[in-house]
């Protein structure tokens, strides 16, 4: 089966999809594999490392799309790209369906199979597929570095000779796989560290990292699946808003992660709490792509506001694109090895995995919540 790397051509994006070391391991077992030239220059592969691996390599982006059964990838493609697809073919890639409607469409109108791996079901047995949660522990890692960087303090309690220094108190909103990380490496680094989830089941999780639980009373608006948060009213977040307020006006840096799928970000930091923190305090908006946490954060930029520093990197997995790019290639050959072999694709439709990730297929959409 051929398979075609095209490289990434959003804005900011240095990963790849596949790492030389898979492309070696998945020519091995008989995939044909062919990388567009520089696709790997963001993650530092370069094109001879693609090709001692096994690679061919091409060119011309267009026959990347054109002359390949499946291709691979990190985003979502473009319209463009889809239409140089061939019918039949298939597509793997983060898709984020329910907030690209018309990608969606495109790939029904094309013929294109297409699998999200921001679909694939959060089940014991998906878990080396599970690409959100890869990429969000690097992400919750360098939030940690970006925001001790902008703050004008170092995170430990340290003892000197001309005196005291008290260790930063660091506030983080979510303890999903993100918050987890950030917890663990806040914590390492020597800080203070304070966690707010709607989820009690969380306050293990925080406690057994070192973290400290800002318990908030939940209510029936709360609606969970597969260990994220689906829905939460307005009612709630004020209530966690006046419950964290006192902690946020406290904080050094504050870290927010909330992120509900195929929705805007809810607002955790409202301007007025913006108002009540430190002079020189941080914020790390990890959802500003999808709306912010705050509604003063900025895409890719770093902005002050009221003092405090709001901190709006987009795509913080690709500011470790190296380890973000093998750990996606991990993920998306696993997933991969687990619908095809050398020979071609073999589709089990009422498999959960494949039954919850395919998006298009012979040119219909395959998940009801996309047919509305």
């Amino acid at each position: 089966m051929k398979i075609g790397i095209p490289r990434e051509t959003k804005e900011r994006e240095t990963r790849v999809a596949l790492t030389p070391d898979v492309v070696k391991s998945l020519v091995a077992k008989g995939y044909q594999i062919t990388v567009e030239s520089g696709a790997g220059t963001g993650s530092s592969f370069s094109d001879e490392d693609y090709r001692l691996a096994g690679a061919e390599i091409s060119s011309n982006p267009g026959a990347i799309y054109t002359g390949s059964e499946c291709v691979l990838k990190v985003n979502p493609p473009s319209s463009n790209e889809i239409s140089s697809m061939a019918k039949g073919s298939k597509l793997i890639s983060f898709m984020w369906a329910a907030t690209n409607r018309d990608l969606v469409q495109s790939c029904a109108q094309q013929g294109v199979t297409a699998f999200s791996m921001d679909a694939i079901p959060r089940i014991s047995r998906a878990q080396k597929m599970d690409a959100l949660s890869s990429q969000s522990n690097l992400a919750g890692y360098k939030t940690v570095l970006l925001g001790a960087n902008a703050l004008g303090k170092i995170f430990p309690l340290m003892m000197t000779a001309a005196g005291t220094i008290k260790p930063c108190k660091v506030v983080i909103m979510g303890a999903g796989v993100a918050g987890l990380q950030a917890i663990a490496t806040a914590k390492r680094l020597g800080a203070v560290v304070w966690v707010s989830d709607i989820r009690p089941e969380t306050k293990e999780q925080v406690e057994s990292l070192g973290g400290k639980f800002i318990e908030v009373q939940g209510d029936e608006s709360i609606k969970t699946e597969g260990g994220y948060v689906k829905a939460v009213s307005e009612e709630f977040l004020k209530k966690q808003q006046a419950v964290i307020g006192k902690h946020v006006a406290e904080a050094d840096l504050v870290i927010t992660t909330a992120l509900i799928p195929g929705k805007k970000a809810p607002v955790l930091i409202t301007e007025d709490m913006v108002k009540s923190m430190k002079t020189g305090s941080v914020i790390v908006d990890m959802a500003v792509e999808q709306g912010g946490n705050c509604p003063l954060s900025e895409v890719n930029k770093n902005v002050v506001k009221h003092g405090v520093t709001i901190i709006g990197e987009s795509n913080l997995p690709g500011l470790l694109p190296t380890n973000a790019s093998e750990l996606y290639a991990k993920n998306i050959q696993t997933f991969l090895e687990h619908l095809s072999d050398k020979n071609g694709f073999k589709l089990d439709l009422n498999e959960e995995i494949t039954k919850g990730s395919i998006i298009t297929h012979d040119g219909s959409i395959m998940q009801d919540y996309l047919k509305n």
